[in-house]
């Protein structure tokens, strides 16, 4: 991911926190209207329900479409940790099994000596 993509991505993630922002405003308003005393304006919640709505459908929409940029990027696609990871495991399980032969080794040993 160049820093150019990388630029465009922080930039759409902020543009998604800022209507988080604007959600929870929106919540709040609603929530501040419903206790109003003389009681709530419906036109006022249902604009505020459906404004609501609309930003949480875009959000998604955003947030799906960040991750799936993140997840086409691969920045360990030419990396060989997975080799070599693969590599250390092999060495702990041959380690293991020298270790069992020794066990052996020394039972038989044992056993010999015993006769």
């Amino acid at each position: 991911m160049d820093s150019q993509t990388q630029n465009t991505s922080l930039q759409r993630l902020q543009n998604v926190e800022n209507r988080i922002v604007k959600v929870l405003e929106l919540a709040g308003g609603v929530m501040d209207e419903l206790a109003n005393p003389s009681g709530p304006r419906k036109e006022y919640i249902n604009n505020h329900c459906r404004e609501f709505m609309q930003l949480i459908k875009d959000i998604q929409v955003a947030l799906r479409d960040e991750i799936k940029s993140a997840c086409d990027y691969r920045p360990f696609e030419k990396c060989d940790y997975s080799s070599r990871i693969a590599n250390e495991i092999c060495c702990k399980k041959l380690e293991y099994v020298m270790s069992q032969l020794d066990r052996m080794k020394e039972t038989i040993d044992e056993y010999h000596n015993a006769v």
